[in-house]
């Protein structure tokens, strides 16, 4: 079955860049739409970033545009989300979630299966 595991995350300063992982360690081979989301304390779970399994669609949150980029990784299995001119704004944690093919959107809820969340903190 599908297990989603982030890495990547960490302290880092206005500017600078960092570049999040997600992999499916799971047993099952299937493929899946992939996103990203993140929460910040006291605030809903927003949407990121999302790329469809063939590459097809890509989206961004008007809030990151021009300066996340998601795509990925080898086999497909693994989805990177590049994130540079980091904000203070930008410190939350973050979440990986796939969806089955075809079906992501922008909203949490279309996603069945999340990760466990790597923390980001910007600092000024």
């Amino acid at each position: 079955q599908v297990q989603l595991v982030e890495s990547g995350g960490g302290l880092v300063q206005a500017g600078d860049s960092l570049r999040l992982s997600c992999t499916d360690s799971g047993r099952t081979s299937g493929n899946f739409d992939m996103a990203w989301f993140r929460q910040a304390p006291g605030k809903e779970r927003e949407f990121v970033a999302r790329i469809r399994w063939s590459g097809d669609i890509i989206r961004y949150a008007e809030s990151v545009k021009g300066r996340f980029t998601i795509s990925r990784g080898n086999g497909k299995n693994t989805v990177i989300l590049q994130m540079n001119s980091l904000k203070p704004e930008d410190t939350a944690v973050y979440y990986c979630a796939a969806a089955l093919l075809r079906q992501s959107t922008d909203y949490a809820s279309t996603y069945p299966y999340w990760g466990q969340g790597t923390q980001v903190t910007v600092s000024s």
